[in-house]
């Protein structure tokens, strides 16, 4: 494994309303934005589109370690995901590496993009960046795109593309070592006992 293969990958908490926004708004897009704004295609990962019966820990970590930015979707429940906490560690290992997101090179390589509340993120995780404010935008219902609040969402994604695309071309070249996703444990989070009368 060498080389970037993706320019953006999305770390997002499966829990809630932001993957079914993801799926039906942002990621279609920015993916639309973005080719606005760059010469190639745009490449983004998300878990959604990986191919069936593939090791999905491993899948989701030769993602990141091939891709260029990260935007990691905010919510509450983000911090509290062991997945995406190995993610923006390791991706934050990388800027470290690179003495990226610190006084000398502020510019990082993580793109937070708030969807929901960020009055209950942890300091300790909680992200000391500037984010791009989707809470007024986060209808994830089909029916929004008939919404009068729309083209501004439109238009929002559009100046993030822009700005992204900026980013990618910025980014440092890859690196054969770029620190590894520290792996949760347990991998899978077993699903909580059904309860049972009598019991």
């Amino acid at each position: 494994m060498s080389g970037y293969k993706y320019d953006v990958f999305i770390s997002y908490s499966r829990h809630g309303s932001a993957p079914k926004w993801l799926k039906n708004h942002f990621y279609p897009k920015v993916q639309d934005c973005l080719i606005d704004h760059m010469t190639s295609t745009p490449k983004i990962f998300m878990d959604k589109t990986m191919e069936r019966a593939v090791d999905w820990p491993a899948a989701l970590e030769k993602a990141l370690r091939c891709s260029k930015i990260m935007i990691a979707v905010l919510t509450p429940r983000y911090f509290q995901s062991p997945w995406c906490m190995a993610e923006l560690r390791s991706m934050r290992a990388r800027e470290r590496q690179l003495g990226l997101a610190s006084q000398e090179r502020p510019q990082g390589l993580i793109y937070p993009i708030l969807y929901s509340d960020s009055e209950n993120f942890p300091e300790e995780e909680g992200l000391r960046r500037s984010w791009w404010d989707f809470k007024k935008l986060s209808m994830p219902e089909p029916v929004f795109q008939e919404s009068r609040d729309w083209p501004l969402f439109h238009n929002t994604v559009l100046e993030l593309a822009r700005d992204l695309s900026e980013l990618i071309r910025q980014v440092p070249p890859w690196q054969p070592d770029w620190p590894d996703v520290e792996r949760p444990d347990p991998v899978l989070i077993p699903p909580p006992p059904i309860p049972r009368f009598g019991i």
